[in-house]
């Protein structure tokens, strides 16, 4: 008669097993005061960053000013004001645009964005659409044959005079989302970043998103119940421990 195979251990065990051993990490003072600085310099809070260097201590390692810079930049182009971002970042960092052409075009794709954006919020909706020509004829299209892909991104925007705003694919409704201001906005700030010979992605979101997708891929293999996992509200490409200091500026 043969044995029973032995038994796994159950979900809530290997949970509580897991809870035991994150408990047991110990971070140093010094290290954690570090991640924090680290993200409140790379993600842009300097009022939070020059208040947190006082309480904990610690000489911030970028100027502030450079910090509350970049923040404007940021705030520019979330507001569609891509003129003014344009001008910032040369006035940061004339390099930035001239040594990264992708970069530089999606700003200025983002511009005519916004240009077609406001033709067609005007009330009653204007037919002279010769504001966004004239800007993809003189700054877009000579860039668009240095490369296949700055030539299908302006040929995408084009079509955004095409069609009514009410009637769009996918695509096109894309181009008009906030979330692509957020991501121009993302890379113009790791460029600057870089720019200043500084970390483009902070430690301590890249350690969320570490722990995140371990969570995920646990679940995912069914090794814990979903609600055993500690996310603590956390989500694979999430926004992370940014909420925290939102509204602090």
């Amino acid at each position: 008669m043969t044995s029973p195979p032995p038994s796994s251990p159950s979900s809530s065990s290997m949970s509580s097993e897991l809870e035991a051993k994150f408990k047991d990490v110990k971070v140093k003072k010094p290290l954690l005061n570090s991640l924090v600085m680290d993200y409140l310099i790379s993600e842009g809070y300097p009022s939070s960053a020059e208040n947190f260097a006082q309480e904990a201590n610690i000489q911030p390692r970028m100027d502030m000013d450079s910090i509350q810079e970049r923040v404007e930049i940021r705030n520019a182009i979330y507001r569609g004001d891509i003129q003014t971002a344009i001008f910032k970042i040369n006035e940061l960092n004339p390099q930035i645009l001239d040594t990264s052409p992708p970069l530089h075009f999606s700003l200025l794709r983002l511009h005519l964005i916004e240009l077609i954006r406001n033709l067609q919020s005007t009330t009653p909706p204007t037919n002279d659409i010769s504001p966004a020509l004239d800007f993809a004829t003189t700054h877009l299209a000579p860039r668009a044959p240095s490369d296949p892909q700055f030539l299908s991104d302006l040929e995408l925007t084009m079509s955004l005079l095409i069609f009514a705003p009410s009637n769009l694919a996918p695509q096109l409704q894309a181009l008009l989302d906030p979330g692509l201001r957020k991501e121009v906005a993302r890379n113009v700030n790791e460029a600057l970043l870089r720019g200043e010979g500084e970390r483009t992605k902070c430690r301590l979101l890249e350690l969320v998103r570490a722990r995140a997708w371990a969570e995920a891929k646990v679940k995912e293999e069914g090794r814990i119940r979903p609600g055993d996992l500690f996310t603590f509200g956390l989500e694979v490409g999430g926004e992370g421990p940014r909420r925290v200091f939102e509204g602090l500026e």
